[in-house]
């Protein structure tokens, strides 16, 4: 075994250890009443763009009404909100993001997909990314059987979930102009190119604390935190750098895939146009998600709800306490929801959501409201509180 190999035996034997670790420490997170729910069933599937072969196992969560028209003529379609859990594309499982996925399904009225992409160091970059694209062609192509509306899809995801959340159609909208440049050059030559792949549409994204530029260092990620002694532990940095960025110095950190804060101004075009973004005060990823949001805005015109969390660290909402559920979390969780449902259905209100559902309009969409917010997390006795707010308009003689 050379030098290489046992690196990487080193870093899977680590990556185990805290895979383990972490599962502990979310069945603590899950137990806090009300209890995190199960999913309401699950599917596996093929990997196809991946170069490595393998399954990705889909976990669903389901609306109520899913089921209650299996006997009527009509058959309603769902928004789909497709999420990506964290933990350095190293550790975690899809069902860490059960708390949201409840949230997802009572707020927003969706079905939420979580998808188990497969993790580094076992599955380094680009994998992960390609996994997300199979599970969302996967939902479009069997949309119809599973009550999916291919129109009406989000994704949301945590941390390197939240890098996924935008990694992830930025590599489909490549996706679709490869396959169509195949069957383009096939009609040219008289021969058959790619089966024509029906397509779906992105109107939403939502996401928690992304890291989204790798081309800055760990160490000039860290200069950027107001709080230096809240720093993500090193041992964890290194271990997820390592695992996911391989080979060492064989990974384009530019790549829009894997640093989507400055993928080229063609791509960030293709994301949808509602965006809900949430930060941490004192997170080392705070100042790259800063910069993206003013792109976002200023650049390109789109509709972003940015609120900072004020006084908290990277991943406050997954806290390991089997005891208490933090009421303010799921307040933010539900406001974040509230804006897909907007989204995906033209309006927040119960009133305006059940008569769209009852006049088969439910299709109908809105855009969010571009804003952003400094959020105070509060101590137990205090209430949920904005403590700044501001509209955030584009700059003059910016682009779109």
């Amino acid at each position: 075994m050379g030098p290489s190999s046992s690196r990487r035996w080193a870093l899977k034997a680590q990556a185990v250890m805290w895979r383990n670790l972490m599962d502990i420490g979310m069945h603590l997170h899950m137990l806090a009443p009300p209890a995190a729910p199960s999913p309401s069933f699950s599917i596996s599937i093929s990997s196809k763009l991946a170069s490595k072969p393998g399954k990705i196992p889909l976990h669903f969560y389901v609306p109520e009404s899913y089921n209650s028209d299996e006997t009527t003529q009509t058959k309603r379609v769902f928004p789909v909100v497709i999420n990506f859990h964290g933990g350095g594309f190293t550790i975690g499982r899809a069902t860490d993001d059960a708390r949201w996925a409840r949230a997802v399904v009572h707020y927003a009225d969706a079905i939420v997909v979580s998808v188990d992409y497969r993790l580094a160091p076992e599955h380094p970059f680009p994998i992960a990314i390609e996994d997300g694209v199979d599970a969302t062609l996967y939902l479009i192509e069997h949309a119809e059987e599973l009550k999916i509306d291919p129109h009406r899809i989000a994704y949301s995801g945590f941390s390197a979930g939240g890098n996924m959340s935008f990694s992830v159609p930025i590599r489909l909208a490549e996706e679709y102009r490869i396959r169509k440049t195949k069957r383009d050059a096939g009609s040219s030559t008289g021969s058959t190119g790619p089966a024509v792949t029906q397509e779906g549409t992105v109107i939403a994204i939502s996401s928690w604390y992304p890291s989204i530029d790798y081309t800055n260092t760990r160490d000039e990620r860290r200069k950027t935190n107001v709080r230096s002694d809240k720093d993500l532990p090193k041992f964890f940095t290194n271990l997820f750098d390592s695992s996911y960025l391989y080979p060492v110095n064989g990974v384009d950190l530019k790549s829009p895939w894997l640093s989507p804060g400055i993928a080229p101004s063609e791509m960030i075009k293709d994301l949808p146009e509602n965006i809900v973004l949430y930060t941490c005060e004192w997170d080392e990823l705070c100042a790259e998600a800063d910069r993206f949001h003013h792109r976002l805005v200023n650049d390109f015109g789109k509709k972003v709800v940015y609120k900072k969390v004020m006084g908290v660290t990277h991943a406050f909402d997954k806290t390991p306490n089997p005891l208490h559920w933090d009421p303010k979390i799921e307040t933010m969780y539900r406001d974040a929801c509230r804006e897909l449902r907007t989204v995906f259905y033209g309006s927040s209100s119960d009133g305006a959501l059940e008569e769209a559902v009852a006049e088969g309009k439910e299709g109908q969409q809105a855009t969010v409201t571009t804003r952003m917010e400094d959020i105070k997390f509060p101590s137990s006795q205090d209430s949920l509180a904005t403590v700044g707010s501001k509209y955030q308009e584009p700059v003059a003689g910016s682009t779109k």
